[in-house]
């Protein structure tokens, strides 16, 4: 049986919803009151607080266990006057528009109005950036024209082209780069949304206002730049005589360069991203000598092969898969994970098929001379923030190291990396949503295995099982700030497990989030390989008058 949206009579009630131990979503009626606390929390920050994530009707609250607690910060919430409204920023930014797109007529039909009163409409109104997600300097946009609450279109588009405007619901948007999408688009811009050549490469930050105009209506439209690429230059390919690196021979399935992340970016719509195994890439680096946070190459599968130039020192960390070094002479010889390994000209590095894990990280001492994008070397393969993926031929420049810091010993390699032969098992934490499923879906996702479907990715991991989820709550749930780690369930009812590379807001309910403490195990998960999910935390809202629950194994039901 169907059950009945959630919904508030208080204006200003708020809801705590556990996410996992670093986070907390805080659900509020409306988007005023979510705009008006994050001004609030913003104004006035929560020590331990890292990052906050709003949305159209919540606010997902990061934070560090070790410096405030989810009590702690639920007690100080629910005390913030939220009354007023949000303080609206005094930028201004004005953004041309062909109104010549594609689902023009079909917004004027649904609407009951002309293609002209809809462009007088689009541009009679001055727009507020209320949050961003979905990709980098997206911006959902509210206050426009209070006739333009549109459904998505009831079949999405595979690609969109960049600098689309399109409406949905009550948001206006720009798509910033050419993506999927389902919205209604009713023009094109120029303006370049996303631009890493700007100081902040996001055009539109929440808070700032917006006025669309009619580009046809300018008496001199000024071309604007088509916006520069969202990945940055690749590691410098020229193969100078003295220089010392790494040539690419092979890249393997995909090999990207991967660090700790760039965090603190969500206010332009940028999730942290880096390395799949965070201890394997410390360690890595550790093993080199390196600072633990310096950016390594991430690889997927087997294939890779570097060729030294010059003498290197490198260490292979994470899945257990083959190595191998040959040298300009063709002699061969096998090498050890988790040992650093000193590479003289000419010798080339193999890695092959892993047995156990997904994906391996190559450290090389001094790190590679690759140029960051806003603070990291970590490469957003969704988002395409970051260094492009390795091509064959280039060479990737090498540091030279000045730091007085010893190469590691041998470490020891973990003996429990995920295999086809093995269920792997992932604590989970129930919630933010638990409660928009029937007992017995929650139940199910603890009882039933779980295969990890081919089209995986560093997005996520797409499950399939047996039987599906199902829900309680059939309504559309407004787009919501999603962590690392987050099991979303789409409407077929098949949980899709969000990686690294997870976009920030999701518009899938959450049923449950995978313990911090697994999330490097889950990022070795191959395909095809088998999950079952232990929860440690059943679902009960956080109050301001009492601790977050404790653990528990098994869960009680939701």
């Amino acid at each position: 049986m169907m059950g009945p949206v959630v919904t508030h009579s208080e204006p200003h009630t708020m809801r705590f919803l556990p996410v996992n131990r670093n986070a907390l979503l805080v659900e509020l009626a409306d988007l005023d009151a979510t705009l008006a606390l994050l001004n609030a929390l913003q104004r006035q920050p929560i020590a331990g607080v890292e990052e906050l994530v709003p949305a159209a009707r919540t606010i997902l609250v990061q934070f560090r266990p070790a410096a405030v607690t989810a009590a702690q910060i639920v007690r100080d919430i629910a005390t913030r006057d939220i009354s007023g409204r949000a303080e609206r920023s005094d930028v201004l930014v004005e953004i041309p528009v062909h109104y010549n797109g594609e689902d023009l007529a079909d917004v004027a039909e649904l609407l009951g109005i002309s293609q002209e009163e809809v462009v007088r409409r689009h541009t009679g109104s001055e727009y507020t950036v209320a949050f961003t997600g979905f990709a980098p300097g997206f911006g959902y946009l509210v206050g426009g024209d209070p006739i333009f609450n549109l459904p998505r279109r009831s079949s999405p588009r595979t690609r969109v082209p960049a600098g689309s405007v399109a409406l949905a619901g009550t948001f206006s948007a720009v798509y910033p780069q050419a993506s999927p999408g389902g919205w209604q688009l009713i023009g094109v811009t120029d303006t370049p949304m996303w631009d890493l050549s700007r100081e902040l490469p996001a055009l539109l930050q929440p808070g700032y206002r917006v006025r669309f105009v009619d580009a046809s209506k300018l008496a001199a439209a000024d071309s604007a730049a088509t916006g520069a690429s969202t990945t940055s230059p690749a590691p410098t390919a020229t193969d100078t005589a003295n220089a010392t690196g790494l040539k690419v021979r092979a890249t393997g399935l995909l090999t990207v360069f991967q660090d700790t992340g760039r965090h603190g970016q969500a206010g332009q719509g940028v999730s942290a991203s880096g390395a799949m195994d965070q201890i394997a890439l410390k360690t890595g680096n550790r093993l080199v000598g390196n600072a633990s946070h310096l950016a390594a190459l991430e690889t997927v599968g087997g294939g890779l092969q570097l060729q030294s130039k010059g003498d290197t020192v490198i260490a292979v960390t994470g899945a257990n898969a083959p190595i191998t070094v040959t040298t300009a002479q063709g002699q061969r010889w096998p090498i050890e994970r988790y040992t650093p390994v000193a590479l003289a000209d000419g010798d080339t590095l193999a890695i092959g098929q892993p047995t156990a894990g997904a994906r391996c990280y190559v450290a090389v001492r001094g790190g590679f001379d690759v140029a960051p994008v806003l603070g990291s070397c970590a490469t957003d393969t969704l988002a395409l923030v970051g260094p492009s993926a390795l091509k064959i031929g280039e060479l990737l420049n090498v540091h030279t190291s000045t730091r007085a810091a010893i190469v590691s010993n041998v470490e020891l390699a973990p003996d429990d990396l995920p295999t086809l032969e093995k269920d792997v098992v992932l604590d989970i934490e129930f919630g933010p949503r638990t409660d928009w499923f029937t007992p017995e879906a929650a139940a199910l996702l603890t009882s039933q295995r779980w295969q990890v479907t081919p089209q995986s990715n560093r997005v996520g991991l797409r499950l399939n099982g047996d039987a599906p989820l199902t829900r309680t709550v059939s309504a559309e749930l407004p787009s919501e700030g999603t962590p690392l780690g987050a099991l979303q369930v789409p409407a077929n009812g098949q949980p899709v497990l969000f990686l690294a590379d997870h976009p920030l807001t999701g518009g899938y309910p959450v049923i449950a989030c995978v313990a911090p403490h697994h999330l490097d195990l889950a990022g070795q998960i191959p395909v095809g390989a088998w999950l079952r999910f232990n929860a440690i935390r059943p679902f009960q809202e956080l109050s301001a008058a009492a601790d977050a629950p404790a653990e528990c194994n098994p869960p009680s039901k939701p």
